[in-house]
């Protein structure tokens, strides 16, 4: 039986590891022969769970159709934020919580797209689907992958099946979530170490809202200004990626996960559409996004919108 690969997209954040992760171990206990693999760095919240459960990291792949000829992604569907030669391997399945685009297939796949805060609480249900038990390090992965994305259940994607799922399995890994959640979002917010291009390229997604390309990246903080102190060479580095990709907009998003706003950093021939989305006045290129924590569902429904109104 050939190898399939498990990953999620480009820049990973903790849902994409550790969903990766979690859904390698099912399928190899249900005796599919996988391996799950990354696509990019660790970034510091997703190495203190590891490190906290003691999980080895993915290994890293600059491809994937030199490797193996069948894939499963988790945690993405879009094409632009997959391996650069996805169109060179057959998907398998998906299974996402995200929206669906610049998605096809030439064959009929398992597809598993559900309206939830984070890939691992759709991974809890297929474990009980298939009466896999779950161990306390993949449960304790899991667990951080919902306390991430949902910025400890405090953004509006979070479900009640997110937090009741979270609460399963802090119980299975031993652990408070709200006491471990913290720890791991402040890990994650300790940008002191970070160079510019690691702040741009931490959690970057492109995005093609009608006929403008776009990209979001974001970062956590407990300061805000310890990121926007540096907005010069903020800038000068998010005009060379516009530059080189053709970009409409570079929204770069810093959210305080304290206050739970987010500053927006908007450049490009289009940013005026970050005005027009949040009623807001770009001065000198920023913006207070109130309330704004989650690029799923308050940034890119919400600019692709506006776009389409353009």
């Amino acid at each position: 039986m050939d190898k399939v690969l498990i990953f999620g997209h480009k820049n990973p954040d903790t849902d994409t590891i550790c969903s990766a992760v979690a859904y390698a171990h099912l399928k190899t206990q249900l005796g599919q022969n996988v391996e799950p693999v990354r696509l990019g760095s660790v970034n510091g919240e997703t190495q203190y769970a590891l490190d906290y459960f003691k999980v080895e990291a993915p290994r890293l792949v600059e491809t994937v159709s030199n490797e193996a000829k069948n894939v499963i992604l988790v945690d993405h569907n879009e094409r632009q934020q997959s391996a650069s030669d996805i169109d060179q391997v057959r998907v398998l399945e998906v299974i996402d919580h995200h929206r669906i685009a610049n998605f096809e297939t030439s064959g009929p796949l398992y597809y598993r797209a559900e309206p939830v805060g984070c890939t691992a609480t759709i991974l809890k249900k297929l474990y009980k689907e298939n009466g896999v038990a779950i161990p306390k390090e993949i449960a304790g992965l899991m667990l951080s992958a919902i306390i991430s994305d949902s910025l400890l259940f405090k953004s509006p994607t979070c479900t009640d099946e997110d937090v009741a799922a979270a609460r399963e399995l802090a119980e299975i890994a031993g652990v408070n979530a709200e006491v471990y959640g913290l720890e791991m979002l402040k890990a994650g917010a300790d940008l002191s170490d970070k160079t510019i291009a690691q702040l741009i390229t931490l959690d970057a997604k492109e995005f093609q809202m009608g006929s403008y390309k776009v990209e979001i990246a974001q970062v956590n903080a407990v300061d805000t200004n310890d990121v926007l102190s540096r907005q010069a060479e903020l800038e000068a580095a998010l005009s060379g990626i516009i530059a080189e990709k053709n970009l409409d907009l570079f929204l770069f998003v810093v959210t305080d996960i304290l206050n739970n706003d987010s500053i927006g950093l908007a450049l490009g021939r289009a940013a005026h559409a970050v005005e027009q989305a949040y009623n807001v006045k770009l001065e000198d290129n920023k913006a207070v996004l109130k309330g704004v924590v989650s690029r799923k569902s308050q940034i890119v429904p919400v600019l692709t919108d506006t776009f389409n109104k353009l």
